[in-house]
């Protein structure tokens, strides 16, 4: 026997966007429809829910045997809350009516389906990285199945990338790490997938440039450094830092580098005077960079380092032999199939930024035009592109053109590069104990007379090398070394052959240990600023630039809030770790922008709270 009841008739002026609510039942046998009382309470309940989601169908279904009792959101424009409805047909008073139905109303309630006949929310991602994927996931999470993700990489991850060019383990040309714990979804995520290194692995061998009793420090002269005179300058540098970090400073340094204010307090020291003390705290200014993706301190502003947050644990948490690769499978298992679209570079973005009328009114606000002619319309767009791809293209990569304090933002922040050098030798040529072969010059690019010569720009080109600060052995790789080297010398050094670079390094090791080096059988570099759709590492903070003021603006959607309210919001909006005030240059902080941005989406068609009963 088939039903249906329209109980909204009286109620027309009332609809948001002409959408309906269709509740598939089992059948309804003449007994079920003997017990007016309970089916009264349920029209009454479904004519309150009706004044927010329009017309309200009850059909039947004849077989109840095949019905799988799910919850399918079809569109996205008003968010159905079934929480209401659970409650009230939770109450004992209404056991009567969950019996007298073939199937118990969780189950029934369980099984709506929300539709509407205005056009869906579509939602296009630009960019497949942490950003991208974690506003993938976060609308499919709520209901949300029309959208696409359009990556002009032929692979997923962004900045992270996952290779395995000298066996099975995984090398890690991006991002290596999780940093931080608590409140750290990523950390979370791997742990609850077992994706963390094993118990009792070497987190020693994790760290970057980090100092450890482990590590080896030569002169250019081939001589060995003792470790107490290393610890004593980055002992004094590592406080110095941390004074940074938690704002213990002069306040009328805030307009300082980084730079000028550690060699402020470096010449107060007893040991400043001291050759190799020199060097090994210029190699400590080096390995910074690394951490800033930094050309030089002397460029890194020392007020706005502190902005950047911490969290809880260990700082260098280390994945197994999947390394991010395994993260990132998580996540793209959680898309829609064929949503992700690789190899399809946008050229433009084309939105609206004018209020709507009768002349201009679209399905689609935003259309997306891609470089092979393909285009995309979309109700929103959410940008998850570099910063260092948007200093590049923004000025024709939306139209109509970024608002100006969108650009001066851009243009503000500072995108480095960071570059990583892997060569796998035949055999280990170092101690068993080693993580790390650290390189001190005599007079390298940190100091401030090296400096101003670097800035010449001929120093990139001919002496390079000189901004590597050293070597570190690469966990489950016994036989590989990992050379970090950072800015303008970073960017000349993907501009070389591959095998010129890994014959510069191993002179370097020859010169530095004087220890016989084994046969070099490859070599892997990265080359992010060479990468047209990445064009560097992550961003920075230089002298002068307010973070929180320029970050905001980055992710201010489009069209901006302070317009006139009959332009269709949230159009163009705006994620990636550049975007992220507390988190920049993290994964985490990538994956938090992208949740945020999906997030303001779904506020968007929230509805209002539920009336009481």
């Amino acid at each position: 026997m088939a039903a249906a009841l329209d109980i909204n008739a009286l109620h027309q002026r009332h609809l948001l966007g002409h959408t309906s609510l269709v509740i598939r039942t089992p059948h309804w046998s003449d007994t079920t429809f003997s017990a007016m009382p309970c089916l009264l309470l349920f029209t009454v309940l479904l004519q309150i829910e009706s004044l927010r989601f329009g017309v309200i169908k009850i059909r039947s279904t004849s077989d109840v045997s095949k019905l799988n009792w799910q919850r399918y959101i079809k569109c996205q424009h008003k968010m159905l809350s079934i929480s209401l409805l659970k409650k009230f047909f939770s109450l004992p008073d209404l056991f009567f009516s969950r019996r007298v139905l073939k199937t118990p109303f969780n189950s029934l309630l369980n099984s709506m389906e929300y539709k509407s006949n205005c056009p869906p929310s579509r939602v296009v991602i630009i960019g497949a990285g942490f950003a991208g994927l974690a506003a993938a996931t976060t609308l499919v999470k709520h209901g949300f199945k029309d959208l696409v993700i359009l990556e002009a990489l032929e692979r997923a991850g962004g900045r992270v990338w996952t290779h395995k060019p000298f066996g099975t383990a995984a090398l890690e040309l991006g991002a290596t790490w999780i940093h931080g714990q608590k409140d750290n979804p990523l950390y979370s995520m791997a742990k609850q997938h077992g994706l963390l290194a094993e118990e009792g692995f070497n987190m020693v061998s994790c760290q970057p440039v980090t100092v450890t009793p482990e590590d080896y420090f030569f002169t250019e002269h081939g001589k060995t450094l003792p470790t107490e005179q290393v610890e004593q300058v980055t002992g004094f540098f590592g406080r110095l830092m941390s004074k940074i970090n938690e704002q213990d400073i002069n306040l009328d340094c805030g307009s300082w580098s980084v730079g000028e204010y550690l060699d402020k307090e470096f010449t107060k020291t007893n040991f400043s005077d001291i050759e190799v003390s020199k060097g090994v705290y210029e190699w400590c200014k080096r390995a910074e960079c690394v951490d800033e993706a930094c050309n030089s301190m002397y460029e890194f502003s020392l007020s706005q380092l502190s902005l950047y947050t911490a969290l809880e644990g260990p700082f260098f948490n280390c994945l197994g032999s999947g390394g991010y690769q395994a993260l990132l499978n998580i996540l793209l298992e959680q898309l829609p199939p064929n949503s992700l679209r690789c190899q399809k570079p946008v050229q433009c973005i084309h939105w609206e930024g004018l209020p709507v009328d009768s002349s201009n009114v679209s399905v689609y606000p935003v259309k997306v035009h891609c470089e092979d002619g393909e285009e995309f319309p979309a109700t929103h767009v959410i940008v998850t592109v570099s910063l260092g791809c948007l200093k590049h293209q923004a000025s024709s990569f939306f139209d109509p053109p970024l608002p100006r304090g969108k650009m001066e933002a851009i243009s503000r922040l500072g995108f480095g590069t960071v570059a990583k050098i892997f060569l796998e030798f035949s055999e280990p040529f170092w101690p068993e104990n080693c993580a790390g072969i650290q390189l001190v010059w005599d007079c390298g690019p940190e100091s401030p007379e090296g400096y101003a010569y670097c800035k010449s720009g001929e120093f990139w080109r001919s002496e390079w090398y000189k901004k590597i600060g050293g070597f570190d052995c690469v966990p489950m790789h016994r036989s590989t070394l990992c050379g970090w080297i950072t800015g303008l010398a970073a960017e000349h050094m993907e501009t070389l052959p591959e095998r010129e670079v890994g014959d510069v390094c191993v002179s370097l090791l020859k010169r530095f240990t004087g220890w016989p080096v084994t046969e070099l059988r490859g070599v892997l570099r990265s080359t992010w600023h060479s990468n047209p759709y990445i064009r560097g590492s992550y961003t920075n903070v230089p002298v002068g630039v307010d973070a929180i003021k320029e970050q905001t603006a980055l992710q201010e959607p489009l069209p901006s809030t302070h317009q006139k309210k009959n332009i269709r919001p949230l159009q163009v909006l705006f994620a990636g770790e550049a975007t992220n005030t507390n988190f920049y240059t993290t994964t985490h902080g990538a994956y938090l922008s992208g949740v945020r941005e999906a997030e303001r989406i779904l506020k968007l068609y929230e509805t209002k709270a539920s009336p009481r009963l």
